[in-house]
């Protein structure tokens, strides 16, 4: 079975990556537009200029920047408040932000319950 052609409302990645950020934002959800209308910030701009420069690896702590059709393929290490972590950029990406990907909290594993937890725990020894 041929795998699926990627389309993001109806237009191709090639086609995607030829529009410029104003058409581009036509496609894109209430608040990408506006994000995209309104401007990036310094640290987006910087971050936009590294990446045309280097595409490579590149850190940032811009978790609010929007993945754009021209970052496809690319790989981004985001802050997670704590260490970068490795972000390899997808088409299904386009239009969420870096944030999305990388948690900042872990999941919350709950194991047996501690001594003096329950009614029941004080009869367990506390060897």
């Amino acid at each position: 079975m041929a795998k699926k052609e990627f389309s993001y409302r109806g237009k191709t990645l090639d086609e995607l990556k030829k529009m410029t950020l104003e058409e581009l934002a036509q496609y894109l959800p209430a608040p990408s537009r506006r994000k995209i209308r309104r401007g990036f910030t310094d640290a987006e701009k910087l971050f936009l200029k590294s990446f045309r420069a280097h595409k490579g690896d590149i850190k940032t702590h811009c978790r609010d920047m929007l993945v754009l059709p021209e970052m496809v393929g690319a790989s981004i290490k985001v802050y997670s408040g704590r260490e970068f972590v490795h972000l390899p950029i997808v088409a299904e990406m386009i239009g969420h932000r870096f944030g999305e990907f990388v948690l900042t909290r872990k999941r919350v594993q709950h194991n047996a319950p501690g001594i003096g937890a329950t009614r029941s725990s004080s009869a367990v020894s506390v060897k």
